[in-house]
């Protein structure tokens, strides 16, 4: 099958392409309750920041459908889903209130109304995002970007994959540098899988890889997505996002984060505020493997692993934050929450 979207709702299920079993096999999950979009998002099936807050819109209204009662167990079952990305709240949040302002009988509806209208936010913010970003980056050749950020990742053309479409599309991208994404390999998995469908020139490599490339005069610019940007210009972003800055600031080349506006959040004063979340221990000891399900040991059975997935990289090594909204440049304070609606 090809699926050309990662999420799509039917009326009756939220349908989810599984981005556990890509790029190996295009399967999408039926999604018919509060909890299967809660689940789909812990197991990663969902993921990225903006399409986790549309499938939460869709979760809570799905609940409305079957038990006008659940509004609250529902909302409380999806913003536990994961706790770094403020889409995800947000969403449940614009949802909820809704639903909360809907008079008796028509909450359901209320609660579907408003889940459409952040997906159709969000696709609207991709198209606008990728204009702003390659008027930045114009005439950039060679462009680095870790984890994945397109379509997979928001709806429409997504956030940084995005930026980098529209510049090839405008003809001065020469190659994309991809990292793998340990420990979960969504660069890997994920954006190559993107790229290939974009007919995008592109070169996978080891994350450990890229501050040395960026240091030797490989890279032009760094463009990466955003899980939750603090109301100071602090950046929570996948792990190992961090050390890309560090070495883009070194290197004196653009160190670019791109994300809609919803993942700007005014209630968290500084990076210090955004509680990192911490996954299991087996993402660390195995990798997925190909074709069937199954999972490879990569050291010994029991060894104890930390795995942050997010790090936080302070405003100050923020080149340019690029929204749908326009470009914060610097990407701190007045400048990021100027963006906001």
């Amino acid at each position: 099958m090809s699926v050309e979207q990662a999420l799509r709702f039917d009326g009756d299920a939220l349908w989810a392409l599984d981005q556990t079993r890509l790029p190996w096999q295009e399967t999408e999950l039926a999604l018919r309750s509060a909890d299967d979009v809660a689940d789909a998002i812990r197991r990663l099936c969902i993921r990225g920041a903006p399409l986790i807050g549309v499938a939460a819109g869709y979760g809570v209204a799905l609940a409305l459908a079957r038990d006008p009662a659940g509004l609250e167990l529902a909302c409380e079952t999806l913003r536990r889903a994961r706790p770094t990305a403020v889409n995800l709240a947000h969403a449940v949040a614009r949802v909820r209130a809704a639903v909360l302002g809907a008079p008796p009988g028509e909450q359901a509806a209320a609660a579907l109304a408003q889940a459409q209208a952040i997906d159709a936010e969000e696709q609207a913010a991709s198209a606008e995002l990728a204009r702003h970003g390659a008027q930045l980056l114009s005439g950039t050749g060679r462009i680095l970007t870790h984890c994945n950020t397109g379509m997979l990742a928001a709806p429409g053309r997504g956030t940084a994959l995005a930026v980098i479409a529209e510049l090839a599309q405008r003809g001065s991208l020469e190659l994309v540098l991809a990292t793998e994404s340990r420990p979960l390999l969504q660069g890997a998995r994920l954006t190559v899988w993107e790229l290939v469908r974009l007919k995008i020139a592109h070169q996978l490599l080891v994350d450990s890889a890229a501050p040395g490339l960026i240091a030797a005069g490989d890279v032009d610019a760094v463009i990466v997505g955003c899980d939750r940007v603090a109301a100071n210009g602090d950046v929570a972003n996948k792990v190992g996002t961090y050390a890309l800055a560090l070495a883009a600031a070194a290197a004196e080349i653009p160190f670019v984060v791109a994300g809609p506006t919803s993942t700007i959040d005014p209630s968290c004063p500084t990076g210090a505020q955004i509680e990192i979340e911490e996954r299991g221990e087996e993402e660390v000891r195995t990798v997925v493997t190909g074709g069937e399900p199954g999972r490879w040991e990569l050291t010994l059975p029991g060894t104890r692993c930390r795995n942050p997935a997010f790090d936080l990289t302070p405003a100050p090594l923020v080149t340019a934050l690029v929204t749908e909204r326009g470009v914060a440049r610097p990407a701190q304070g007045d400048s990021v929450l100027g963006l906001l609606p």
